[in-house]
């Protein structure tokens, strides 16, 4: 199987953007972490960072008949971008959102997700683990 990653705005600053609410795992040290995962499970990533929504999008695009299914940490496109809900639902490839903290339990705005409706599922609020629970949640989804 193939997964295309896809890290949202500002998660490159991940382990110094406020560590207290994010955790000291860097990007770098999430990404090794899911290609080890990935391994374990024979899939193989593609693994993409941006803080550009039309960068986002235009993976997700470039992902039908390419990928197998998307695992996102959307950042604060979560609560604003209709784009990117719109090009995960028009490709119609199994997408589970994760975030690392718990957005339900963060500030109102954040409460809302664009994403969520058009995904398989969301998990939030375990910091890097997320990761990990959502490529597995996703791994056995596309495996069924």
């Amino acid at each position: 199987m193939h997964i295309l990653i896809l890290h949202g705005p500002n998660l490159n600053l991940l382990g110094l953007r406020e560590p207290a609410l994010y955790g000291r795992v860097t990007l770098d040290e999430i990404n090794a972490r899911l290609r080890a995962l990935a391994g374990q499970r024979s899939a193989t990533l593609k693994i993409v960072q941006s803080n550009h929504e039309g960068v986002l999008i235009d993976e997700v695009q470039s992902a039908r008949g390419q990928a197998d299914g998307i695992l996102i940490n959307p950042g604060g496109y979560t609560h604003t971008s209709v784009a990117l809900r719109d090009a995960i639902s028009a490709v119609g490839l199994p997408t589970v959102e994760v975030h690392l903290s718990n957005i339900y339990a963060r500030e109102p705005f954040r409460h809302h997700s664009y994403i969520s409706p058009v995904c398989a599922g969301t998990i939030a609020g375990f910091g890097w683990r997320s990761y990990m629970l959502g490529l597995n949640a996703l791994l056995d989804l596309l495996s069924e």
